[in-house]
């Protein structure tokens, strides 16, 4: 049974825009509350368990929320499917400057865009059940691959080698057998990063398995420096 929000709170325009449109507003709240729910649920609960890392924790939060609140806000547009491809594709093209995108943190990145699409842009059609279910399902899938799945994180330090005759490729394993040795820790691989001749030394992420994850990656070499 529809409810007619005008007959009894009216409306009250100014320069021809209504000041508040009771129906679209609560709808507001519904959704962006959904929205947010499972966003944290995602990034919160299973990305930062299983990460660490709050850089992505912050980015993931305020994308979802504007990304959410832009396509809300547009939908009287009425590009919807065409403005939602269109998304996709400049977040698709950006790159942010001061550091690239891990492919696993791209992933959540991508699945927290669409969502928020979705839970913006999905017509009367569409019930609350039905998208309430779609959230859980990707939520659920997230879980089982997080928690079930993938039991064993790869955890990665970065360490500042001395021994840069053991660098060149055709010593790798050496390499490792040496950093395992002198780490104590089962290396599975290892990438050199910036190699400092005058001092003798090579800034190299190691990768080992953990139950208690603590992640460097490539381009966290960028950020770091030989003193």
């Amino acid at each position: 049974m529809d409810f007619d929000f005008n007959i009894v709170f009216g409306v009250v325009k100014l320069f021809d825009i209504k000041v508040i449109n009771w129906e679209d507003f609560f709808q507001l709240l519904i959704r962006f509350a959904l929205n947010l729910a499972v966003t944290m649920v995602l990034v919160r609960v299973l990305y930062y368990q299983a990460s660490k890392r709050k850089d992505y924790l912050f980015t993931f939060l305020l994308i979802s929320s504007t990304v959410f609140l832009l396509c809300f806000l547009l939908e009287s547009v009425k590009l919807q499917l065409g403005f939602a491809f269109g998304l996709f594709a400049i977040f698709g093209i950006i790159r942010y400057r001061t550091t690239q995108i891990p492919i696993k943190e791209m992933t959540y990145l991508f699945m927290i865009l669409g969502l928020s699409v979705i839970n913006a842009l999905s017509s009367k059609k569409v019930s609350y059940a039905e998208l309430a279910v779609t959230n859980f399902i990707l939520i659920a899938i997230t879980w089982g691959l997080e928690r079930v799945w993938l039991l064993k994180h790869e955890s990665s330090k970065l360490i500042v080698y001395e021994k840069i005759d053991l660098i060149k490729p055709e010593k790798y394993e050496e390499m490792l057998q040496d950093l395992s040795q002198r780490t104590g820790l089962v290396i599975n691989r290892a990438e050199v990063g910036k190699v400092n001749f005058l001092r003798d030394t090579a800034e190299i992420i190691i990768y080992y398995y953990d139950d208690h994850p603590s992640n460097v990656t490539a381009f966290d070499l960028n950020d770091s420096d030989l003193n």
